[in-house]
Parts: C-alpha cells; sequence; structure tokens
C-alpha cells in the first residue's frame, strides 16, 4: 500500500466527526472552516461556525450584512481581519459568480483574502478536486515520513506542494480523501511536540522514526505571546467596539488599557487595518457603522 492508501484507510476509522466534514455542507461552509481554522483551535471553531452558518447560511446573506456585523459575529476567535476577509469574499462571490462559490482554482484564488492553501482546500474538501493541500500539519507528516526529519520550515513552499502532490493517487476522489487525511494525521496523531507514532499507520515506514526521531537541529519555535502585545489591546477595544449600539467616544476606549501610548497604537491599527471607522474626531464605530448612523 502507498502512504495514501494508508492514510485514507486510517482516517476512514479514525477521522473526528466534525460539522464542516458532513456530506450536507455545502463550499461556502467548508470557505468559512477554512478561514475560522486558521490559528484557532477546532475546539473554538466549532460553535463559532455553527453560529455564523446559522445567522449566514449562503454567501449573498453575509454580503446583506454591513461588515460591521461579521466583526461582531466573529467574537473572541482572534485575527478578525479573517472576519472582513470573509465579509468581502461573500461580496465577490455575489458580484462575480451569482451568489455560488466558484469551484475552478483559479476563481477561488481570485477571490479577496483566499491564499495558496485556502483556495485547494475549498476546491479538495468541497469539490473533490485534486490538488495539494498543505498546512502545517501536512509538512510535519510527508517531511517526518518521507523525508526523515523532525519538522518542516515555517512556511509552505512550491517544493512543499510538488511533494504532496507527488503523493497523492491520480482518481480525484482518493486524492481529495488523501488530502484530507494527511492533515487529520498530523493534527491528532503526529503532532509537533507528543507524536502517538505507535498508532500512526505510517508506524513501520516512517523516515523519521526509521532513523531513531532525531530532534531539530535548530531551537524550537516558542508559543506567541499574548499577555501585554498589542494584539490583547486591539482585542479589548474591537470588545467595546462590538457590543455598542452608537459611536464609542474615545474617552470610553481610553479605558481599556492604561498604556496611553501603547493603547493609540492599537487603535490606530485597527482604523488602518479596515476594522473600525473614526466617526468625528472622537468617535469610532466598526467598519460598516457609520453608513448606518447615517
Amino acid at each position: 500500500m502507498t502512504l495514501a492508501d494508508e492514510a485514507i484507510a486510517w482516517y476512514a476509522v479514525n477521522a473526528r466527526d466534525l460539522p464542516w466534514r458532513q456530506p450536507d455542507t455545502t463550499p461556502w461552509g467548508v470557505l468559512v472552516s477554512e478561514v475560522m481554522l486558521q490559528q484557532t483551535p477546532v475546539v473554538r471553531v466549532e460553535p463559532a461556525w455553527r453560529s455564523w452558518m446559522t445567522r449566514w447560511p449562503t454567501p449573498a446573506a453575509l454580503a446583506e450584512d454591513p461588515p460591521s456585523e461579521a466583526i461582531r459575529m466573529w467574537g473572541r476567535l482572534g485575527y478578525p481581519r479573517r472576519a472582513m476577509r470573509l465579509h468581502a469574499c461573500a461580496v465577490a462571490i455575489v458580484e462575480r459568480h451569482g451568489g455560488a462559490v466558484p469551484s475552478a482554482l483559479d476563481q477561488l484564488l481570485a477571490l479577496p483574502g483566499v491564499g495558496t492553501y485556502t483556495g485547494r482546500a475549498v476546491a479538495t474538501f468541497a469539490y473533490g478536486q485534486r490538488h495539494p493541500v498543505v498546512d502545517t500539519n501536512v509538512r510535519r507528516v510527508v517531511c517526518r515520513a518521507v523525508e526523515g526529519k523532525p519538522d518542516a520550515g515555517p512556511a509552505t513552499t512550491a517544493a512543499d506542494l510538488t511533494a504532496m502532490e507527488e503523493l497523492l493517487p491520480e482518481d480525484e476522489a482518493r486524492a481529495a480523501k488523501a488530502s484530507i487525511a494527511f492533515m487529520e494525521l498530523g493534527a491528532i496523531v503526529c503532532t509537533a511536540r507528543a507524536p502517538r507514532c505507535v498508532d500512526c499507520p505510517f508506524h513501520d515506514v516512517c523516515a523519521w522514526r526509521l532513523r531513531g526521531e532525531p530532534l531539530p537541529e535548530g531551537p524550537s519555535r516558542k508559543p506567541q505571546r499574548y499577555a501585554g502585545t498589542d494584539r490583547q489591546v486591539r482585542g479589548l477595544l474591537l470588545e467595546v467596539l462590538r457590543h455598542a449600539t452608537g459611536p464609542v467616544p474615545r474617552q470610553r476606549l481610553d479605558m481599556v488599557w492604561q498604556d496611553e501610548v501603547q493603547r493609540a497604537r492599537a487603535l490606530a491599527g485597527l482604523v488602518e487595518d479596515g476594522l473600525v471607522e473614526r466617526l468625528g474626531p472622537q468617535d469610532f464605530v466598526l467598519a460598516g457603522d457609520a453608513a448606518t448612523l447615517s
């Protein structure tokens, strides 16, 4: 059996029961899940995804609302620019594709904020096409099983896409299944810090295990700090604006963080990123709310 065959057989028995993997999930549901899952654990995404799909089951439904509503619904998932990208995607899908998420990879990649990974993921998981879908988990599995190295580099390269494509079956349906199987394997078995090699379908052939599971040569990448960073301050400012029913005066925003310089920098960043709009000299609203107040 090939690595893809082994992964597919393992996935059939061990795959997590996630809502966006159900047979009735629409391509829009897959797109929403892929954007939400970027840098966010499944356990936090699942309830947010259900709420989002209940409110906006189609791109047209989201496009009818201002982007401020997307930011509000995003809640505390983090990296709220993803909410803005989803809203922009919904608008583009309505304008360019009659409200249906396109199946062609080039059209997916042309959508706002859809990059190499997300475009291929939607084409593969929603439409069953044969594309190399490579995220951190997939790169780690391939790097260990095939190259015998403990981990891959920090970013996906053209070589990573080529390496994954060479492992895919020629049949489109099986290739799509292999893609999700490799990803799942990296997420729950071939993990970065505590791989469960005894449970891995590649146990007998994994080049990394056969080499004695050597550790990385360089220092391990440290988790990103959150407390005290601009990201935390931005989140606190957005929390106030999300729950506001009208313009928020600067004095109210000044209460969320004592460091005036950092607070001003975080607020300016939110305005620059298009998440917040200035309404008058000292009032602020979420992006899109200004139009509803005029």
